[in-house]
């Protein structure tokens, strides 16, 4: 694993990256994403020159025609196995981070499963539109500010897992 100052460094900068894209208003999400690391968890390759060249394969993709037409006609069942496998391999990282907590305490098993429950439940719940209703407060950007952050699963299960 990378040492403690090199994931400390990389968690300021992904800060202030987000924070001068805010300032800037690219109009665009900017953060890392957790396939990027269920990529990395199954290829060992985290290299600085591996991103690189796969940034400028995409730029190039993008720029050249006739390769995102190769892609676009990627079949529907194709693409939804790639992602079955993608998202598998993130859950798997992403519970082979708990071996380094002690799960014969019952307190660690309850805080895993409820924020595991509440991140399934609580997004799925927030997409019905009958529970619209529910978090009627009068204030309408304040209820989507609601309905934006309880809509995503890893918001709702941090939040649970922390406080």
């Amino acid at each position: 694993p990378p040492p403690k100052y090199a994931l400390n460094r990389g968690i300021l900068l992904e800060g202030v990256g987000c924070f001068l894209a805010g300032a800037c208003g690219p109009g665009l999400g900017v953060t890392s994403y957790s396939e990027n690391i269920g990529a990395i968890g199954l290829t060992k390759v985290g290299s600085r020159r591996v991103i690189c060249c796969s940034a400028i394969l995409m730029i190039l993709m993008g720029v050249i025609g006739k390769i995102g037409v190769l892609f676009a006609s990627i079949p529907a069942p194709i693409i939804g196995g790639m992602y079955m496998v993608m998202f598998g391999i993130v859950t798997a990282v992403g519970i082979s981070n708990l071996r380094f907590i002690d799960l014969t305490c019952s307190r660690n098993v309850f805080i895993v499963g409820i924020s595991i429950y509440f991140g399934v439940v609580v997004p799925m719940w927030i997409s019905d539109p009958s529970s619209a209703a529910a978090i009627a407060t009068g204030n309408s950007e304040f209820d989507q500010l609601v309905r934006v952050l309880f809509s995503s699963g890893m918001i709702v299960g941090a939040a649970i897992a922390c406080f």
